[in-house]
């Protein structure tokens, strides 16, 4: 039976020769690129993402609260105005005077 150390020396083995071959430096360089890439494309993280739609629902809840409150106001507004008409009419008046006599 092959013990578990032998399987363990080949793994280190083979971790040391990747590590030295020309495979692991395409790969470092390969992440430098992208790594530098992205930093270029000014990208956000998942938090920070996550912290903006907070604040986004927030707002939507804040300007739906708001518009609800302005249409309220104006009915209030209009139900005013619909009482001072129909309590207090203004006469036309003629208050201006002929100056052809």
């Amino acid at each position: 039976m092959i013990s578990k150390k032998f399987f363990e020396d080949i793994s280190d083995k083979l971790g040391d020769t990747i590590s030295n071959s020309p495979i692991k430096d395409m790969e470092r360089n390969v992440k430098s690129m992208l790594g530098s890439a992205f930093n270029r494309m000014d990208l956000i993280t998942r938090e920070e993402f996550d912290i903006q739609q907070q604040v986004l629902l927030k707002t939507r809840e804040k300007l739906a609260e708001l518009e609800s409150r302005v249409i309220a106001l104006e009915a209030l507004l209009a139900q005013n105005n619909n009482n001072h008409e129909t309590t207090d009419p203004v006469a036309p008046t003629d208050n201006h005077t002929d100056l052809s006599d």
